[in-house]
């Protein structure tokens, strides 16, 4: 019956009022999770009893974050066997960087500028979440965010609009497979719509106060990819847009995403967010909260209850219409029907798992992850038959592996760095000290960590951020490292033995002193699962570093936030700084290590950025291609990169924006030519109305290894009849 394209239909007009509201409530599932209030607030929940009521009744529509068999079993059997219609609950999940298996973050997934690598990591998450009774996922996020003060950097894929768009798409294309049918997919929610990584001042659940061209141009294209991807659901902010909060905008959920991206899945709030409109101001009640999320395209309330309690009375007193609520209800029941949920309410249970794939694939992801930002003298990788000094407060930790939102996953069951290299190396040639806590001195820790230093060749020194430190609800202020880990490091670099810091982050840092302190720096996030073998795989040469920078690393906190796809301003900085210019006057206005930046253990040199064309037609294709020579003897993976500018239109244009990337293999010593193609559709941006033009005229072009390097090519993009426009030159 779940085939029958009528069969909805006639569901619906069978379906009481109370009925169909169930279907657009959604609660938290009666259980309580270990470390669930570090990423949700406490709120009174019904008792178990009550809400088992609520189910038989048909008045909630599914329940998240409770899973496994005798659970969905227990509440799913009540649904469709006890309840008057029968129609299945659906469960969803925090599914955001796996399930048991904890994968990396994902602001490191997408260092590994590995889009592809993003997909099969999200099919191997949604195998094992479906396996325990899981339909739906939370993910992916795709808040561009260009401050790293804010604690939810973690969970987007950086400051860049391109980077952002593809691995949002293959997240969904990873989870959602070609048939949501298939018990081992879950659905895709794409979140948080829109523009939450836009908070001011990094401050979280901010406004995001930004113009409606920048909301078009960089904030909005995410979401738009994960959309045209297939996602089935959309998640609202916390944030408002232009004054008004994202789970009450009707511009936002109705005009831009139903009526022109032709969005045909179900849009929920955020935990508690609909009601929040009270506090934010927009709604004097919860009522007019109700009524004005509802009337905007908030299809569903995630654990507020609002349309439970008002949306009946709504409906009486002729507020809202009834026919509005049927079609939010239909989407609803579509996706439990695209689920297939109607003819196998009990999908996914009882199929096996097996865990060893998902745990070599952890593996394999947490190496391409990794960005070496310095490499002095070649010291990484380390020479066979050196002795170690593992030295900091994560050299033997088991409680800061995984990363916030890992809410399914223990880390105690995930491969610490000691354990890594143990493995990898045998005890007698690795010796352990934490030297201080993440934010606390040890008594005696510099003095045992200076001798562990000095009796080694080489130094790994464990440092950066603790897994309370970044995430939901975990904006910062200062992003350098507690003092206790810099005196640390002073204290171990006195040793004068190579120093190779291994930077655990959600974030990028403001670390300046470490740099200098560091004779190579490898950044390897919050990893998960294998993060000590992985990180062993990449220190001892198993693997090269292949990773890149999806976030600018500032130099100060001061500088936040800083991203590469600036506009230009009228007094442009200068190298060095000078007066009345674009600058500090304490500190350089670059980054310490910009977008894109990241090391190999080869070492790759760019010829310049070759154009196929002077003259671009409108409906023609340019060629842009670069030589690269890798100079060190040894092979390396390197992310190519393509930039544009527009070098003058009717609205300031960044200084640069990515185009096109590519992670490209070369043999030690081998030469490639790697060459991209950019047509007038490429060239685009939101013009005064907000509609996005192409307008002719001359625009810069680099192939380059990073947003600040290169020397860029230029080319005309001549006007829709072939002729060059006036004025250019």
């Amino acid at each position: 019956m779940g085939k029958d394209r009528h069969f909805l239909d006639q569901l619906l007009s069978r379906m009481t009022l109370e009925e169909k509201v169930g279907q657009l409530s959604l609660y938290s599932a009666d259980v309580k999770l270990a470390g669930a209030e570090t990423v949700n607030p406490a709120l009174t929940f019904k008792a178990p009893e009550s809400r088992f009521d609520d189910i038989r009744a048909g008045r909630v529509t599914g329940v998240f974050n409770g899973y496994g068999e005798d659970y969905v079993r227990s509440l799913q059997k009540i649904a469709v066997e006890q309840s008057r219609l029968g129609i299945p609950l659906i469960f969803g999940a925090d599914v955001i960087h796996g399930f048991r298996t904890a994968f990396p973050v994902p602001l490191a997934e997408a260092a590994s500028f590995e889009p592809e690598l993003a997909e099969r990591v999200a099919e191997t998450a949604a195998a094992e979440a479906a396996a325990e009774g899981l339909h739906w996922t939370f993910a992916p996020g795709a808040d561009l965010c260009r401050d790293a003060r804010w604690g939810r950097v973690v969970e987007s894929y950086g400051e860049d609009v391109l980077v952002a768009s593809r691995f949002a798409a293959a997240r969904v294309r990873g989870f959602q497979g070609g048939d949501l049918s298939d018990p081992r997919r879950l659905m895709a929610t794409v979140k948080h719509f829109a523009a939450y990584g836009a908070a001011e001042a990094g401050l979280d659940y901010n406004t995001a106060e930004i113009s409606r061209t920048t909301l078009i141009d960089h904030y909005l294209p995410p979401y738009r990819a994960a959309v045209d991807a297939g996602a089935g659901a959309v998640m609202t902010a916390f944030n408002d847009v232009d004054g008004v909060p994202a789970s009450a905008n009707r511009e936002l959920l109705t005009g831009l995403l139903r009526d022109r991206w032709g969005f045909e899945g179900f849009v929920v709030s955020d935990y508690n967010s609909d009601f929040e409109t009270v506090a934010h101001g927009l709604a004097d009640s919860p009522r007019e909260a109700a009524r004005l999320c509802f009337l905007a395209g908030l299809d569903m309330c995630m654990q507020s209850g609002l349309y439970a309690d008002h949306l009946p009375g709504l409906v009486a007193s002729g507020e809202v219409e009834e026919g509005a609520v049927d079609r939010a209800v239909l989407r609803v029941l579509r996706a439990k029907q695209a689920l297939g949920l109607f003819e196998n309410p009990y999908r996914g249970l009882g199929r096996a798992f097996d865990p060893a794939p998902a745990r070599a694939l952890a593996r394999e992801a947490a190496r391409r992850c990794q960005v070496l930002l310095k490499n002095a003298d070649g010291v990484l990788p380390l020479k066979a038959g050196m002795r170690v000094a593992l030295i900091g407060p994560f050299a033997r930790e088991h409680q800061h592996l995984n990363g916030a939102w890992a809410i399914f996953a223990a880390n105690g069951l995930s491969v610490n760095l000691e354990e890594g290299f143990l493995a990898a190396l045998g005890p007698d040639a690795l010796v352990v000290e934490p030297g201080c806590g993440i934010a606390e001195p040890i008594a005696g820790g510099l003095d045992d960590a200076a001798a562990a230093a000095r009796s080694a060749d080489v130094v790994l020194l464990a440092l950066g951020e603790g897994q309370h430190m970044s995430g939901e609800s975990r904006s910062r202020s200062d992003i350098g490292l507690p003092p206790a880990q810099l005196d640390l490091a002073r204290a171990v670099k006195q040793a004068g033995k190579p120093v190779v810091t291994l930077l655990r982050t959600g974030r990028p840092l403001a670390i300046p002193e470490l740099a200098e302190l560091s004779d190579a720096l490898l950044v390897t996030w919050f990893l998960g699962a294998e993060t000590g073998a992985a990180v062993a795989d990449v220190v001892l040469g198993r693997a090269a570093p292949s990773g890149r920078l999806p976030m600018s690393f500032p130099r100060r906190v001061g500088q936040a936030p800083i991203y590469y796809a600036r506009k230009p301003t009228g007094r442009p900085p200068q190298h060095p700084p000078g007066p009345f210019t674009a600058r500090y006057i304490d500190v350089e206005p670059t980054p310490l290590y910009p977008f894109g930046y990241g090391l190999g253990y080869g070492r790759v040199e760019y010829g310049p950025t070759q154009v196929s064309v002077a003259e671009l037609g409108w409906s023609e294709t340019l060629s842009v291609s670069c030589e690269l020579v890798e100079t060190a003897g040894a092979a390396i993976e390197e992310v190519v990169q393509l930039y544009i500018r527009d070098v003058a239109a009717s609205r300031i244009r960044p200084v640069r924006e990515l185009k096109d990337f590519r992670k490209v293999a070369i043999a030690g010593g081998a030469r490639v030519v790697v060459a991209f193609e950019l047509q007038t559709a490429d060239l685009r941006f939101a013009g005064e109305d907000g509609a996005l033009i192409v307008e002719p005229g001359a625009f810069d072009v680099w192939v380059a290894p990073h947003a600040q390097a290169g020397v860029p090519a230029r080319f005309v993009l001549l006007d829709r009849h072939g002729a060059e426009p006036p004025g250019v030159g």
